[in-house]
């Protein structure tokens, strides 16, 4: 495909954008008379995590104060990534003086709506503050490992995923030449992972890079790197590939592409969505927006490891685009009055009625290439019900009034076609976003029962599902039971 133009070194504030509210409230219009199929889920989150992976999208701080669109986008997704402001100017703008209250802020307000977070990011080549330059070659290393051991484990326990590296790979497949490889050469990435790794063992650990979506020179640099890398046993668990389009240029090579990547045993994940169009933008090419939007969902879908999708923002009135790409816009899936458009038509269309490769649950817990050191301790199994199953339940993560738990249901000595999960809560806590099955509740009783691709199990193997809930963390006893 035609290369992009990126000039992702901008930082990624939010534009507003204004006009083609004729145009896209008639396309909405349409757009949302779309026939869904029986039982389908009604929101991107929902649907997505009845495929077993999760729809994230990014806020700013700025962004917290519009109502609307953070209504929006508390309805509509379950992972969140800071736009800005875990970025290294924003969270060490001098050598040693660290700020984290902006970046807490997006925390904040993702527990408090059930949603995850994407750390974004710790070592990039942009919105690098000056003095990170002058420093001594010689220092630089000593420098990197700080900035990350000292983020990392401010958030340890808060964060879902690291975009450890961003955007390392020049167009041709080569790295950049920026002041960590003028400093340790190609080792920087293996010495920043293992750093991060240090900091919060249960977080899993990507590498993230923008024109890589397709098989092409740069993937290809990629590729080699991550070969290496997991070989070496360097605690590298995903690729987010940020998928930053113009309308009608996704690469038919993208679902190959992903997939050669995850038969490394590591995570894929589509991490900045958006596709832009050249405005104005006609009905013809809102309708290609939408086609799109499908073919990235289904290729997701379709490889097991792909773990989500997030797009690069909400609404086109709060989008980054128009203040990169000068006459480009329109590249989300709600316009600027926060209209659905055919892009969020045809993504849950996907998700709704899409073909899934069953997937490894999206939880922080089950990275390819380490084993969390530091796991609280799992329940006790329950008692398995003639022989049939069981399972067990530990806390990966807890915050203020919230917390977020990994559930292992085990076959016996025989294989089971579909299993069944029971607690009683002990204080009144309540489940707020629930993958890789599906739950009915009744007062402080939770049944939890295998989604479609997870239910049949052979003799000694096992599976996972999660959620996050209200609450004071808890292990309650479990018992298991299959048809």
């Amino acid at each position: 495909m035609k290369p992009p133009n990126h000039p992702m070194d901008r930082p990624r504030g939010r534009a507003r954008v204004r006009g083609l509210a004729a145009v896209l409230a008639a396309v909405a219009a349409v757009a949302v008379g779309v026939a869904m199929p029986a039982q389908a889920a009604s929101t991107l989150k929902a649907s997505a995590e009845a495929r077993g992976r999760y729809f994230g999208t990014a806020l700013t701080r700025g962004d917290l104060g519009i109502t609307a669109e953070v209504n929006l986008a508390a309805a509509q997704f379950d992972m969140l990534t800071p736009g800005n402001e875990m970025k290294w100017d924003a969270t060490e703008p001098s050598r040693g003086s660290f700020n984290f209250g902006p970046g807490d802020q997006i925390v904040s307000f993702a527990q408090s709506h059930g949603m995850r977070v994407r750390g974004h990011n710790l070592v990039w080549h942009s919105q690098l503050p000056a003095w990170v330059g002058g420093v001594a070659l010689n220092q630089v290393q000593g420098v990197m490992e700080n900035h990350i051991t000292t983020e990392a484990t401010h958030y340890k326990g808060k964060v879902y995923a690291w975009d450890v590296v961003n955007e390392p790979y020049n167009e041709d497949g080569t790295l950049r030449q920026d002041v960590f490889y003028k400093a340790m050469g190609s080792n920087y990435i293996a010495i920043a992972l293992r750093a991060a790794h240090a900091a919060d063992p249960d977080a899993k650990l990507y590498i993230n890079d923008y024109n890589i979506e397709g098989i092409n020179a740069k993937s290809n640099g990629l590729y080699s790197l991550a070969q290496s890398l997991v070989a070496q046993g360097v605690p590298l668990h995903g690729i987010g590939f940020e998928s930053h389009f113009i309308v009608g240029q996704v690469p038919s090579s993208l679902q190959a592409n992903m997939q050669r990547f995850a038969d490394l045993g590591l995570d894929v994940a589509i991490t900045e969505l958006d596709d832009r169009i050249q405005m104005p933008a006609d009905s013809s090419e809102l309708q290609q927006q939408g086609t799109d939007y499908g073919k990235v969902v289904n290729a997701c879908l379709a490889v097991s490891r792909c773990v989500g999708v997030s797009q690069w923002g909400v609404d086109d009135g709060h989008s980054w685009i128009p203040g990169t790409f000068p006459g480009y816009g329109a590249a989300m899936m709600w316009d600027s009055s926060y209209q659905p458009k055919p892009a969020y038509t045809a993504a849950l269309n996907a998700l709704n009625s899409g073909t899934s490769s069953p997937s490894a649950s999206p939880s922080p817990s089950s990275s390819p290439s380490s084993s969390p050191s530091s796991s609280p301790s799992p329940s006790p199994s329950s008692t398995p019900i003639g022989g049939a199953c069981s399972a067990t339940m530990k806390t990966t993560n807890s915050w203020p009034g919230g917390f977020q738990s990994e559930v292992t249901v085990q076959a016996g000595s025989a294989s089971v076609g579909g299993w069944t999960v029971k607690w009683t809560w002990p204080g009144g806590q309540s489940i707020s976003s629930l993958w890789n099955g599906t739950q009915s509740v009744s007062g402080s009783s939770v049944t939890v029962r295998n989604a479609s691709y997870n239910g049949s199990l052979a003799a000694g193997a096992s599976t996972t599902f999660g959620f996050t809930a209200n609450g004071t963390a808890a292990t309650p006893t479990l018992t298991c039971t299959s048809p």
